[in-house]
Parts: structure tokens; C-alpha cells; sequence
């Protein structure tokens, strides 16, 4: 029987809102023993805490976000993925294949730094945003009976 090959993921679970931290762990820990079972390894785990969905899922308006790197063969895959629709904590799920010479530090690196990037931008964005909502609406003082 051929050996399968372990190739680098990406991967971004969206967990109930409601979901505690025990609960969370407990689902990053089963995440981790399947991705080794199937002679894979995790890269690098990281939460993003609780944030806004931009469309409600299953009736919630919030998800605690996870991001992983890994890598892992095929039939691991499957069973990532079969364990993940099985779980009543996880919203939804995304697991998306990398090249196979992607290096995983710098591929999180750059991910990391894009992120900054996006974020500095929407802050910068909102801090105009809220500047032109205020020289617009008039002072207390200002108005037709001063």
C-alpha cells in the first residue's frame, strides 16, 4: 500500500458563542490527536476571541473564530472533517489546501501581517468615518433658537 502524502493546510472553525473555554480546548485538543494520528502536525493555533458574523448562522449573530496551520494526508482530512460536522459546538468550518512547498512559519507570519494591515485600515477607516459624522451634526449651541 502506497503511503499517503502529508501536505500543509489552512484551517478556520467558527465555534458556538456559547462554547466554553473547556469546551473549546477539548475541540483543539481532538483537532490535534487526529491531525497526529494520521502522521500530521499542527503548525500553530490561534484564537481570535468572539466576533460579529457577517450572516447569522443556525440563529447566532456571534462565533468564537480558530485558526490553524497544519499539515496532514488525505484520509486525515476526511476525518478532520467528519469529526468537525459532527460537533454540535462548531458553527462552520474551512480547511484549505496549501501548496505543497508552502513554508508554515512564513506563511503565518504573513498572515499575521496582513491582518494587522486590515486592521489598522478598518480603524482608520471608522476614525474618518466618525470625524465626518461629527463636523456634520450641529454643536448644542448651534440651531435655530440660540
Amino acid at each position: 500500500m502506497a503511503t499517503e502524502v502529508v501536505r500543509p493546510y489552512e484551517g478556520i472553525v467558527i465555534v458556538h458563542p456559547d462554547a466554553s473555554e473547556a469546551e473549546v480546548k477539548q475541540l483543539i485538543t481532538k483537532n490535534k490527536s487526529i491531525i497526529e494520528e494520521y502522521k500530521g502536525a499542527i503548525n500553530h493555533v490561534d484564537s481570535w476571541g468572539k466576533r460579529n458574523l457577517s450572516n447569522p448562522i443556525e440563529k447566532q449573530r456571534r462565533g468564537q473564530y480558530l485558526h490553524f496551520t497544519f499539515k496532514i494526508n488525505n484520509s486525515g482530512i476526511a476525518e478532520l472533517e467528519r469529526t468537525m460536522r459532527i460537533n454540535d459546538k462548531v458553527l462552520r468550518f474551512m480547511h484549505i489546501r496549501l501548496g505543497d512547498s508552502t513554508d508554515l512559519g512564513k506563511y503565518v507570519e504573513q498572515f499575521k501581517k496582513e491582518l494587522a494591515e486590515s486592521l489598522a485600515k478598518e480603524k482608520d477607516r471608522e476614525q474618518k468615518f466618525a470625524a465626518k459624522r461629527a463636523a456634520r451634526s450641529p454643536g448644542p449651541s448651534s440651531g435655530m433658537y440660540s
